[in-house]
């Protein structure tokens, strides 16, 4: 019999039930019940429907862990299957702690083991939410926008007239893909160097379909540090699940320098002096400088890269 059509929420259980069962290696009606605050019998069902429709040999229940084991079979289905999901699974459920122990929270916990795994929180950027909410209203009807803006060149606040598409967060910060008519062209803008209220204005023909560069992607050549040694090298390389001592990364073009730089890949030569602190390096940086890429260039790549470095349109300051 096949499975009726799942519900919004049913999806998040069961992806919810594949993360814990994946990596806790013990799912209990529990899970669910705190999760989603629902009953036992309902939060049985739904183990019941995953086990019957999407994964009959993935799971069985094991008396002495008085819940549900995975196989060497259970394959994912509504989650990833990556570890991250776990984490920030974790890293929730953390948050859930503290707000329990200063009386902010009252929803039961989840039964996971947080307890053993310590993530690291660190301070955000502060953005208004004011800001957010226009620019997401301007993204979304494709309007101008009216904002103030600072940047870290000119240390001075100065109006702005944008057109955004896309909020993006780059692992580490906010950003926001607009088209800037002072300028001319599709730019950057950090998001926690808006000031005051966008004013929102007229449609404009800017969109996130004129942004040739945003529309089209390009593939880094990623590989261990040929300065290390053939150990380092085999240990990075499986470190990333290389293929072939390569590791390929396909992005847009004006994200493709954010993604480099999240993963430390050295792309100016500094790997050459200190490979232990580049173990990764950019093997195609001229062929992605050919199809548009642009990155932080030095001194001497402005003097061979010229016509690349008047492209430059990260960060904007």
């Amino acid at each position: 019999m096949a499975p009726k059509e799942l519900t919004w929420d049913q999806t998040l259980r069961f992806r919810l039930l594949e993360i814990v069962l994946q990596w806790e290696g013990r799912l209990t009606t529990n899970h669910l019940m705190t999760a989603f605050n629902i009953g036992r019998q309902q939060a049985s069902r739904d183990i019941n429907h995953y086990l019957t429709h999407y994964s009959p040999e993935g799971l069985v229940y094991d008396r002495s862990l008085k819940g549900y084991k995975p196989t060497e079979h259970f394959v994912p289905r509504f989650s990833e299957g990556k570890v991250d999901e776990y984490l920030m699974l974790l890293h929730r459920e953390k948050q859930h702690q503290r707000q329990h122990e200063a009386g902010l929270l009252t929803l039961p916990l989840m039964d996971l083991r947080y307890g053993h795994i310590e993530i690291l929180d660190v301070p955000n950027r502060h953005i208004d939410p004011k800001i957010v909410r226009g620019l997401v209203q301007a993204a979304r009807g494709q309007l101008r926008v009216d904002v103030d803006y600072v940047s870290l060149s000119s240390e001075e606040q100065s109006g702005r007239n944008i057109v955004p598409h896309t909020l993006v967060y780059d692992g580490i910060r906010w950003h926001v893909r607009a088209y800037c008519e002072k300028k001319g062209e599709y730019l950057d803008f950090v998001m926690s160097r808006f000031r005051g209220e966008p004013d929102l204005l007229d449609a404009s023909p800017h969109g996130r379909d004129q942004d040739l560069e945003w529309n089209t992607q390009v593939t880094a050549v990623v590989v261990p540090n040929p300065g290390l040694s053939e150990g380092q090298q085999a240990i990075i390389a499986r470190d990333y699940a290389m293929t072939g001592n390569q590791l390929l990364i396909s992005q847009r073009i004006p994200l493709m320098h954010y993604a480099l730089e999240r993963m430390q890949v050295s792309y100016n030569g500094e790997h050459q002096q200190h490979p232990l602190l580049y173990p990764l390096v950019l093997a195609n940086r001229e062929e992605l400088i050919q199809q548009g890429c642009t990155f932080k260039l030095k001194s001497a790549d402005l003097l061979t890269q010229h016509s690349s470095s008047d492209r430059h349109k990260s960060n904007n300051g």
